[in-house]
């Protein structure tokens, strides 16, 4: 090295955890939330094809109970939900979804809400059929800036193990 350089840095890349990382019964609280404004629910009920007065029409919703304004979509709910615990948990490490199960959205969301999710590893098992990767359970949780638990799902995922 020459005089004066500066030594080369060690680089992290932020990624997700590795099937051998992965910790049933740990839960895995994941930050920051995230504030869903007016603009999101449209844009997203928009995009995906769902016409519904009650993510759309803020008069119609203001004239029906219970809530008597408009409500967040709940597949906008899911989805946020799921992508708050990409960053800790899956960037780069997982290959896709397999499915989910159990979905329920036991309290509604509304404009100006802010979703915050946890997610506990409920089990994993090392894939059959795919040397290298692993099924992984995880339920997610999601909580309004009250902590009343507006979603919950259980979703499996195929992660692949860390190379060698």
């Amino acid at each position: 090295m020459s005089e004066g350089a500066d030594p080369p840095l060690r680089e992290i890349v932020q990624r997700g955890l590795w099937f051998d990382e992965l910790e049933p019964g740990v839960c895995y609280k994941h930050r920051p939330g995230r504030t869903i404004t007016e603009a999101d629910n449209v844009w997203f009920s928009a995009i995906t094809m769902n016409p519904q007065a009650l993510h759309l029409d803020a008069a119609f919703s203001a004239e029906n109970p219970p809530y008597h304004r408009m409500l967040v979509n709940s597949m906008f709910t899911l989805a946020t939900l799921v992508g708050l615990s990409v960053g800790q948990l899956t960037q780069g490490t997982t290959v896709g979804n397999l499915g989910f199960a159990e979905i329920a959205f036991p309290a509604p969301m509304f404009h100006g809400d802010t979703l915050y999710a946890e997610t506990v590893v409920l089990d994993k098992r090392e894939s059959r059929s795919r040397p290298g990767e692993g099924v992984v359970t995880f339920r997610h949780t999601g909580r309004n800036q009250d902590g009343v638990v507006v979603a919950t799902a259980v979703r499996s995922a195929l992660v692949r193990k860390q190379p060698a």
